[in-house]
């Protein structure tokens, strides 16, 4: 089906919400935001798909800095605040018949869910800011923000990059990685490579690249 682009799917109630490397996304019925978001960017190549959930994650970024202190972003596209996960992106592309690139960008964002018992990595806005959030009004915001940062990137897309890497979880600091096998290793993260991989520089001075399903970080 032919779908406009900037159409909004919103679920009141998401069951098996799915997030990066198969992870899943557990949200309270009725109390965060979960949707998706159509699009068709016309700057994006196929090979180069991270350059959209940079974009991306910078407008929701963007969006949530009105009102929340600290937050970064774990590469590759998760919101934390205080170390805390609020909010996930995932992002699936497929190329039409016509030749044409069709996105549809996930959000998770938890707004106003307030027990995390089971998720001790997790929290919320109204945690966070210990208040609660009109829905409506966030949705809006988050859209224009996605809005405004698509149709800056190809004025801007040096700025892009340096504004998503400055703002990197754990950027320069020296932290601890679970590798493949399990093996764990000590690093300092970078960057992020043209094709979204971690750069993390090793206890031998090599710049080291992994991709999401290579590696964990442990904190």
């Amino acid at each position: 089906y032919d779908v406009a682009e900037g159409t909004v799917f919103l679920a009141y109630e998401q069951t098996i919400g799915r997030g990066q490397a198969g992870n899943f996304w557990e949200s309270e019925p009725g109390q965060n935001l979960t949707f998706s978001i159509v699009l068709y960017p016309d700057f994006l190549e196929i090979r180069r798909q991270f350059m959209l959930s940079k974009v991306v994650t910078l407008g929701v970024y963007t969006a949530l800095n009105k009102y929340v202190d600290h937050l970064s972003i774990k590469w590759p596209n998760d919101i934390l605040s205080y170390n805390k996960k609020i909010g996930g992106i995932l992002i699936e592309n497929s190329i039409k018949s016509d030749g044409t690139i069709l996105s549809v960008v996930g959000l998770g964002l938890n707004v106003n869910q307030t027990n995390f018992d089971n998720l001790p990595k997790a929290s919320s806005l109204a945690v966070i800011c210990e208040r609660f959030f009109d829905k409506e009004e966030l949705l809006f915001l988050i859209v224009e923000n996605l809005e405004k940062k698509l149709s800056e990137w190809n004025k801007k897309a040096t700025v892009f990059w340096d504004n998503y890497t400055n703002r990197l979880f754990k950027k320069g600091i020296p932290m601890a990685f679970s590798g493949q096998n399990n093996q764990n290793f000590m690093g300092i993260i970078q960057g992020v490579s043209a094709i979204g991989k971690l750069q993390i520089l090793l206890a031998d001075d090599r710049i080291a690249e992994f991709d999401i399903k290579e590696i964990q970080m442990l904190y």
